[in-house]
């Protein structure tokens, strides 16, 4: 019985963890140089909606060839 307010307050607060979370591995990824796939589907689909999006794999592939070997091509 006493558990009630405890499971309440565990449920309200799972969604602003899992934003935390979300965030905070966002940020990570960024700090080591590796640019969010989220962000880039929204860009292509606003900026270059005749381009098709990479899938994850392929971006992950992509990212690190830049990184490692410099821009070749690329957009904007």
């Amino acid at each position: 019985m006493h558990d009630k307010p405890k499971q309440r307050l565990l449920s309200r607060s799972a969604p602003a963890l899992r934003d935390f979370s979300r965030n905070l591995a966002r940020a990570m990824r960024l700090m080591v140089g590796v640019p969010d796939y989220d962000t880039y589907v929204a860009h292509v689909q606003k900026a270059h909606p005749e381009r098709p999006v990479m899938t994850r794999e392929q971006f992950f592939r992509n990212r690190q060839a830049v990184r490692f070997t410099g821009p070749r091509g690329g957009c904007c």
